[in-house]
Formats: structure tokens, C-alpha cells, sequence
């Protein structure tokens, strides 16, 4: 609201994500820099964002592309840097030991019930602590059970994501590579610290939302004190240019592709000389290749809006909810 009061004879808005989680995003960006072109919002809304997000409606996407493509200018890491070196993807599969799958499925159909109930009761609306408390725990139990509060827990000692980690980056370092580990749990990192780094014997450095001196940690990573830096997504996801590393491994997937890729590209940057590898570790049969499937479904929605071939919860569909906890 403060910004639309600025009286200024030309407005731009200089965006890496034009639409991150749904197009009132796009809406927002567009009524203060072009007033008027994409209507009032409860129009747009009923002219376009219903019938692009929940119908995949073709004809409307090509229409809003015309309409915004006047005042749109986009320029794509390769045309800006045409010599970057190749990014390669790769997800990595993470299979459950037993008691750890037990114990997922135990809390998915705890929450599955739970969360139903909710809507039954309050309706979709009004539930949204509920879905985002049992999408937290079910993420939790797929990174580490020691993430959950203990009663959850149930003693679980087994770990298939740090597992396949230390394994991960035992080749890694191996083969004399520079790694950047990211996850959305600080607690997770302490565990990497704790039960792979330590016992390895690797030195590292960490930066999360508790870091003090961010441009010093990036420094001695980049003069290559340490080969591995651990960072929360939130506090290293942007902002910051990591060239010294050739991989990065990305814990636990986010609903948001675009925070991932900004994440990714601290690495694949202007500067960066060598190939760069992207990790993703996804349990499979669980929450998270749902939402790598979810994560698809907001990369087509961006790119469609270019005609080139999102953190936020507010978009999820009762179908989106079922299709991430239930069977």
C-alpha cells in the first residue's frame, strides 16, 4: 500500500520471480508498475487465476501472456551469461528402513484423520494450522525422527536421509569436490554436523539464521577453508554468490521451485568455471516426491506465462492436500 502513494512518472519492477506460488502475485506486481492493464483484482481473478490455476486453461494462458507480454522484459541466466558452465539435476532416491516406514506410516494416518476431521468440522478455510502442522510432521519423519517431539518419535533410531548423505558425500570429497548442503530445518543441520561431518573428520562451515558474520563465511568458504557449507534455505538461499562449489545438495524439497533454484544458483553463477551438480534427496513413497510433483505443477504455471518451455500454502486445493497425505 505505502509504495502505490509514490508519485513517479515511471515505475519498474525488477523481479527474479514474476509468479512464485499463483498469479495474484503477478496481479500485485503489474497494478502498481502498469496500473489498470490486468483489472481489478476480484475480475482478474475470476477472468484468469480460476481458470488458468484450477482448469488449466489454455486458451486464457495464451490471452494473459498477450496482455502482459508489452511490459514484461526477461532475460534468463543463459542469454546473460552464455558461457556458464552445464548444470546437470539429479534426484536421489532414499528408501526407508523398516521401522522408520512404520513409523511414517503411523503418523500419516494419524494426520490424515486428524486433518480431515478439521475440515469436516471448519471447513478448508479454517484448517490451514492443521494441513501445515501434519505436511511438518510428515517432513520431519522423512528427514529424521529425531526432528519430531519425542512422543512422536517412538524411538526410532534409523535414519535413511543422513545415510545416504554421508555416503553421498564421502564420494563427493572423494573425487575432491566443494559442496553446499541446504535444508529448511536448522535442526537437521546439527544433525549432519553431529552424525556425518564429525565422525568423518570434515571440516565445514554453517550459515543460518543465527550467523553473525555472513560476508566472512562466504570469504573463507570461497578461499577454500572448508570443503562443505551447510546453510539453512532461508538465511543462504539468496544473496549470496558460492562459486567455489561444484555441487549442492538440497535436503529436503520445498514447495517453492523457484527458492530451490535460488538456492541452487548460489553456486551456478556468474564466476563459476566448473560443471555444477544438483542433489536432490526425495524419500521415495512419501510426502516429498508429492511435493516434487507439486513443484512441477508451479514451474509449468511461470514458464507458461513466458511462453518459455512457488513458500506459501495459500494456493493448496482440498486435492492438493489429499494427493500429499493421503494413501
Amino acid at each position: 500500500a505505502a509504495v502505490r502513494r509514490i508519485d513517479a512518472r515511471q515505475r519498474l519492477a525488477l523481479t527474479g520471480t514474476p509468479v512464485e506460488n499463483h498469479l495474484g502475485e503477478l496481479h500485485a506486481l503489474l497494478g502498481w508498475a502498469a496500473p489498470g492493464v490486468l483489472g481489478p483484482v476480484a475480475q482478474f481473478t475470476q477472468a484468469f487465476r480460476k481458470p488458468i490455476e484450477d482448469d488449466g486453461d489454455r486458451a486464457r494462458q495464451g490471452l494473459l501472456r498477450r496482455r502482459v507480454a508489452p511490459f514484461l522484459l526477461r532475460r534468463t541466466k543463459t542469454a546473460v551469461a552464455a558461457d556458464l558452465p552445464p548444470r546437470t539435476d539429479i534426484d536421489v532416491a532414499v528408501e526407508f528402513g523398516p521401522a522408520q516406514r512404520r513409523l511414517y506410516d503411523t503418523i500419516r494416518l494419524a494426520m490424515d484423520g486428524r486433518v480431515r476431521a478439521a475440515i469436516a468440522e471448519r471447513g478448508l478455510g479454517r484448517s490451514g494450522l492443521d494441513v501445515i502442522e501434519a505436511l511438518l510432521r510428515l517432513r520431519q519423519t522423512c528427514c529424521d525422527p529425531r526432528l519430531l517431539p519425542a512422543a512422536m518419535a517412538a524411538g526410532c533410531a534409523e535414519s535413511a536421509k543422513l545415510d545416504v548423505l554421508a555416503e553421498l558425500l564421502r564420494t563427493l570429497l572423494d573425487e575432491g569436490r566443494t559442496v553446499l548442503v541446504f535444508s529448511q530445518f536448522t535442526s537437521l543441520l546439527d544433525l549432519v554436523e553431529s552424525e556425518v561431518l564429525k565422525p568423518a573428520g570434515t571440516t565445514w562451515l554453517r550459515l543460518d539464521g543465527q550467523s553473525r558474520d555472513r560476508a566472512g563465511l562466504v570469504e573463507r568458504f570461497q578461499n577454500g577453508e572448508a570443503p562443505v557449507f551447510l546453510l539453512s534455505l532461508k538465511a543462504g538461499g539468496t544473496g549470496l554468490t558460492l562459486t567455489a562449489a561444484d555441487s549442492v545438495i538440497l535436503l529436503d524439497p520445498w514447495w517453492n521451485p523457484a527458492v530451490e533454484r535460488q538456492a541452487a544458483d548460489r553456486a551456478h553463477r556468474i564466476g563459476q568455471q566448473r560443471p555444477v551438480t544438483i542433489y536432490r534427496l526425495v524419500v521415495s513413497g512419501t510426502v516429498e516426491e508429492r511435493i516434487r510433483g507439486l513443484q512441477a505443477r508451479k514451474s509449468a504455471l511461470a514458464d507458461a506465462l513466458t511462453d518459455e518451455s512457488g513458500q506459501s500454502l495459500g494456493r493448496l486445493t482440498l486435492t492438493d492436500i489429499e494427493a500429499l497425505i493421503g494413501e
